[in-house]
C-alpha cells in the first residue's frame, strides 16, 4: 500500500489539513477495498447534490440555439456569422417560438420572457438583446457589475429567497460572482483593501461553519484575531440545538469585534438560526454594537421553509452571500452573488477613515473615477475583484449571467414552489432513511435543511448506553480512528466535524450526493462499528469484573 494511505502517515495529517484535503486521502483509501463493495465508494463527504435543474438548462441552450440564428441572420461567410441587431429581436423570437414549440425548454423560456417583461416593465427587444448577446458572450459584462435586466430578476429572487418578501424591492445591489466561494474571497480582500478590516482585528464566527471561514482569517495578509460565537446549546435531553444561547451572542458586545461572519443554515449541521437566537442577536447588535459589520452565507437557505436572512433584519449592517450551486444543482457552473443594501455600514466607514485613509483609497481607486471617494463599497467589491486596473473585464461571464437569469426566472414564475418542494423532500427522505440504517428515531425540526447532518459517536453511545460506555470509546479510540476504519473497511467517507468547529466526535454525512439505498447503508456501517465498540467494552468490563474477584 502507498505509504501516504499508511495509518501512522494518514493520522498525522489528520486535523492538521482542510477536512476537505484529507477527504481526498480517505477516498483514495477507500478505493483500495471498494471490490467488496460492488465496486463503490460510499463518498458522503461531497457538498455538491446529485440532482440538477433540468428545464431552465432546457431553456438556456435553446436560447442559444435562436441567438446563434440571429448572429447569423445578420451575417454569414461559412463558419463566420455577424453581430445581433436588436431591433425587432423580441417579435423575431416569438415567430421562432411559434416555429419551434416543441424545442426542449422553449415554453419556460418564454415563460420566463413574458414574466419579466411584465413584472420588471422591461422594453421587449432591449431585454432579449441583452439576454441573446449575454449568450453569446461576444461583449465584455457591461455595466461591470451585472447586466442591467439580469440584476433585476437576480434582485426579486434573492428577495424572496433570503427575505421571504419584497419589502426591500429596489433597495439591494447584486454583484455577480464564481460561486460563493468567490464571493468570500472577494469580501475578504475589499474589507482589507478599504481599510474596513485590517491586520490583527478582532472578527467572530458563529461556529460551527464552512471550513475555509476558519482558515482564511489566519492567512499572513490578514491574520485576524478569532473570537467563536458557539452553538452549544443543549435541548431538554442534553442534544444539541445548533442555536446559540444568549451568552455565546453577548461576546458580540465588544465593540472591538469590527465583523460577525455566519453561515445560516450552518455547515456541517445544516440548521437554520431560530426565531430566539435571531433575535437576541439582533438585540445585541442594535444596542450594543450598532457599527457591527456582518457577512452572512446563506447557501443552503433554499431547504429551509418560509426562511429569513439576517440581511433581512439588519440590512444596513450585512452583506448577504448567495450560491445557486446547491439549490440548482450548478456547482460547475460558479455561479454566485453578493447582495448589499445601498445604504450600508460600509460606505458610511469608509466615509469615516481617517484622511491619511482615505488618501491612499483615492490613490488606489482614482483611474475608475474623478472622485473616487464617491465609489460606493459594492462597485469597490467589483474593482478589487480584478486588480482595480481590471475593472472593466469584471463580472461573471454574461453565458453564466444569462443562466443564472433563467434558473431565478424559474423560481419566479413557480409559484407553488413545486421544484424547491422537490429538492427539500429529497434531502429529507434521505436523512430519515439514514437514521433508519442508524436504528435512531429522528425528530422533526424546521430549521434542519437536512442538506447534511451531523452523527456524533460519543453522544450516541452515550444516549443509548451510558456515560461509561462513551468514556470508553473516547479513552481507547479517536475520531481518525473511526474515519480510517469506515473508509479502508467500508469504503465509506465522512467528514470530521471538529474541521467545521463542530464537536470533537462528530462526523459530517452529506444527504445530497448519494442514491437513496446508500444511506441506508452508511446508517447500517454506523450502528455495526458501535455495535462493535459495545462489544469490545463489554468484555472489557467482564475482564476488569474477574480480575478483581481474583484479586479479592
Amino acid at each position: 500500500m502507498d505509504i501516504t494511505l499508511e495509518k501512522d502517515y494518514l493520522k498525522k495529517l489528520y486535523g492538521r489539513i482542510s477536512p476537505f484535503e484529507f477527504k481526498d486521502k480517505l477516498i483514495s483509501l477507500a478505493n483500495l477495498n471498494k471490490e467488496k463493495f460492488n465496486g463503490t465508494v460510499l463518498d458522503a463527504g461531497r457538498g455538491n447534490p446529485n440532482w440538477i435543474s433540468a428545464t431552465p438548462r432546457q431553456a438556456f441552450f435553446t436560447l442559444g440555439q435562436f441567438a446563434v440564428l440571429e448572429c447569423q441572420r445578420t451575417l454569414t461567410i461559412e463558419n463566420l456569422a455577424g453581430m445581433l441587431k436588436k431591433e425587432g429581436i423580441y417579435n423575431r423570437f416569438l415567430k421562432y417560438y411559434n416555429e419551434n414549440i416543441n424545442l426542449p425548454g422553449i415554453k419556460l423560456l418564454k415563460d420566463i420572457i413574458d414574466f419579466c417583461i411584465d413584472e420588471f416593465n422591461f422594453n421587449s427587444d432591449e431585454f432579449l438583446f441583452e439576454i441573446c448577446d449575454g449568450i453569446i458572450g461576444d461583449n465584455y459584462p457591461f455595466p461591470d457589475r451585472m447586466l442591467l435586466h439580469i440584476e433585476k430578476i437576480v434582485n426579486k429572487y434573492l428577495l424572496k429567497e433570503l427575505c421571504n418578501d419584497n419589502k426591500y424591492n429596489n433597495q439591494f445591489d447584486v454583484f455577480a460572482v464564481e460561486g460563493g466561494t468567490a464571493a468570500m474571497c472577494y469580501i475578504f480582500d475589499s474589507l482589507a483593501a478599504n481599510k474596513l478590516l485590517n491586520k490583527g482585528d478582532k472578527i467572530a464566527l458563529m461556529t460551527p461553519i464552512f471550513t475555509p471561514y476558519l482558515e482564511i482569517p489566519h492567512l499572513p495578509e490578514y491574520d485576524f484575531n478569532v473570537i467563536r460565537i458557539h452553538a452549544n446549546e443543549l435541548d431538554e435531553n442534553n442534544i444539541p440545538t445548533f442555536q446559540y444561547p444568549l451568552e455565546e451572542l453577548e461576546k458580540l458586545k465588544d465593540t472591538d469585534i469590527k465583523a460577525l461572519f455566519i453561515v445560516n443554515p450552518n455547515n456541517p449541521a445544516s440548521i437554520a438560526l431560530n426565531e430566539t437566537t435571531i433575535n437576541n442577536l439582533i438585540n445585541v447588535v442594535k444596542n450594543y454594537n450598532p457599527h457591527l459589520m456582518i457577512i452572512t452565507d446563506d447557501v443552503y437557505c433554499t431547504f429551509i421553509k418560509d426562511f429569513k436572512s439576517i440581511i433581512s433584519y439588519l440590512p444596513y449592517n450585512t452583506i448577504g452571500v448567495y450560491s445557486l450551486s446547491k439549490y440548482f444543482g450548478v456547482t460547475g457552473w460558479r455561479l454566485g452573488t453578493i447582495i448589499l443594501n445601498k445604504n450600508n455600514i460600509y460606505n458610511d466607514k469608509i466615509k469615516n477613515l481617517s484622511n491619511v485613509e482615505k488618501e491612499k483609497l483615492n490613490a488606489r481607486y482614482k483611474h475608475m473615477n474623478l472622485n473616487p471617494e464617491e465609489v460606493p463599497f459594492i462597485d469597490r467589491l467589483v474593482a478589487d475583484s480584478r486588480q482595480v486596473a481590471l475593472n472593466h473585464t469584471a463580472g461573471l461571464s454574461t453565458p453564466q449571467q444569462v443562466q443564472m437569469a433563467l434558473f431565478c426566472g424559474s423560481a419566479l414564475i413557480d409559484i407553488k414552489n413545486n421544484y424547491k418542494k422537490l429538492t427539500m423532500e429529497i434531502c429529507k427522505r434521505r436523512k430519515s432513511i439514514l437514521f433508519e440504517g442508524l436504528e435512531l428515531n429522528l425528530d422533526e425540526n424546521p430549521m434542519d435543511a437536512s442538506y447534511y447532518t451531523e452523527v456524533n459517536i460519543i453522544s450516541w453511545a452515550r444516549t443509548l448506553y451510558n456515560e461509561d460506555f462513551s468514556n470508553y470509546i473516547s479513552s481507547n479510540y479517536t475520531p481518525f480512528d473511526i474515519l480510517y476504519t469506515l473508509a479502508r473497511d467500508y469504503s465509506v467517507v465522512l467528514l470530521n466535524g471538529d474541521g467545521f468547529a463542530s464537536s470533537e466526535w462528530s462526523f459530517r454525512i452529506s444527504l445530497a450526493n448519494l442514491n437513496d439505498n446508500c444511506y441506508y447503508i452508511i446508517g447500517k456501517v454506523l450502528r455495526k462499528m458501535l455495535n462493535e465498540l459495545l462489544l469490545q467494552w463489554k468484555k472489557n468490563k467482564w475482564n476488569n469484573s474477574n480480575l478483581i474477584q481474583k484479586a479479592l
